[in-house]
């Protein structure tokens, strides 16, 4: 089942630092060493110094970052910068944003839920994860003792129930606000009614969740549980060191978003139009669209318009060409992915890595395909006019329906196949473990 609880969050005065847009960040894995530095000076009480500390000259040990963080984070609840909920409560999460020329709201909310291990319970992952963001961020709430940044987690509710109560809750209510550095405005209101809070909890009981983002944190999460039991320092099954913090939107809300991932190509060597018909014709019916950045702006428009995922763009760097490819044979992904799912083998995503840059082009390999990620088609562009790739690829994104069929079966989607936007932003609330 889905244990879903209210909590006691820690939240920033906005009375002492203004506006919580100086003091809020996206989350630590979207964040460069340029955009450190800038929310650094942006707010001395800007959360990056808790979300991703720097190295500072004279740091004695490569982990002084982390005890930095929890000595800014002690220091905040001292000085009562932050300060606490005095009643449990779960915090509606509004973000209005824009993207294509159209304006969304994804709703949610933020509460706690049980760790549960993958495959054990109700939650569910949908991608891979790596050892050195765990370590890194289990040192962090190690350090502090504190969820910064929640976890993405989605559930199905085609009638949009869930979040009923919450919005009800919160019509006369006003909320706090920050805007983000892509122009995202992020509201939040804590509900501490009783009865919208019992009505969620029995509605969630017994969906599965699967995560969009924070797949990292929430194995850290259950990481820390368990370092934590083995020194029999958990006191019972409610000890907050069983929960982690976790945003919670609904299948079918009108503002969940995936954008596609886009794939710029390299070690691969120099390729043509031509190049790419002979090596996809047996496995595609290839289109030719045109040359240059209004073509590349075509494909994906087709694409966007086909809306499966056995259509892909390939453009060719040293012609100027793009070329709509259609599948017409995948029976090749049976014996490249073996161990996979039918639902896994037909994303675009997949036959994308699967069959054409690691099969049909094999002939092509320099050093083997080495793929940079972007989501807009003038990102794409930009990259072929300087040059940087021989080969750029548009993807159509892997839609809910394949995150849930795929998860459910406890499969894990290549990377970069979702791309959930707009992140959730750090600093609108803490989660005490």
């Amino acid at each position: 089942m889905a244990d879903v609880h209210p909590f006691r969050g820690w939240r920033y005065d906005v009375g002492q630092v203004g506006d919580l847009s100086e003091v809020t960040c996206p989350p630590y894995d979207v964040i460069d060493a340029g955009f450190q530095e800038k929310l650094y000076e942006k707010h001395p009480c800007n959360v990056i110094r808790l979300e991703l500390n720097r190295d500072e000259p004279g740091d004695s040990m490569p982990d002084e970052k982390y005890r930095r963080a929890a000595d800014f984070l002690r220091k905040w609840i001292h000085q009562g910068v932050l300060i606490q909920e005095h009643e449990e409560a779960l915090y509606v999460y509004h973000q209005i944003f824009a993207w294509e020329g159209k304006t969304y709201t994804r709703r949610g909310f933020l509460g706690r839920i049980r760790l549960e291990r993958f495959g054990e319970g109700k939650v569910f992952p949908h991608e891979q994860t790596l050892s050195g963001p765990k370590a890194d961020r289990l040192k962090l709430l190690s350090a502090c003792g504190m969820n910064l940044s929640p976890i993405f987690g989605l559930y199905p509710d085609d009638e949009n129930a869930v979040q009923a109560p919450l919005e009800k809750a919160i019509a006369t209510l006003t909320p706090l606000e920050a805007t983000d550095h892509l122009g995202v405005i992020h509201r939040l209101w804590s509900v501490s009614n009783h009865e919208a809070i019992d009505q969620v909890r029995d509605m969630l009981h017994d969906k599965p969740v699967f995560i969009a983002d924070g797949h990292h944190r929430y194995e850290t999460a259950i990481n820390f549980r368990d370092a934590l039991n083995a020194l029999s320092k958990l006191v019972g099954p409610d000890s907050p060191s069983n929960f982690v913090m976790m945003m919670f939107v609904g299948m079918s809300d009108p503002g969940l978003v995936i954008l596609p991932t886009h794939r710029l190509v390299g070690g691969l060597g120099p390729m043509t139009k031509g190049d790419l018909i002979a090596a996809l014709g047996k496995n595609f019916t290839l289109e030719t669209v045109g040359q240059g950045a209004g073509a590349a702006r075509e494909t994906w428009g087709l694409i966007d318009a086909d809306g499966g995922q056995d259509v892909l763009g390939l453009g060719t760097t040293a012609d100027g060409w793009w070329l709509l490819a259609r599948l017409t044979d995948g029976s090749p992904m049976k014996t490249l992915a073996p161990d996979q799912s039918d639902e896994w083998r037909g994303l675009g995503v997949s036959l994308l890595h699967k069959l054409v840059l690691e099969h049909l082009l094999k002939a092509h390999h320099r050093e083997g395909p080495q793929c940079r990620y972007v989501h807009q088609v003038d990102e794409v562009i930009a990259a072929q006019a300087a040059g940087e790739v021989p080969l750029a690829c548009l993807v159509p994104p892997a839609g809910i329906r394949h995150v849930e069929e795929i998860a459910a079966k406890l499969e894990k989607m290549p990377p970069k196949s979702t791309y959930f936007y707009p992140k959730l932003q750090t600093g609108l609330v803490f989660n005490p473990v």
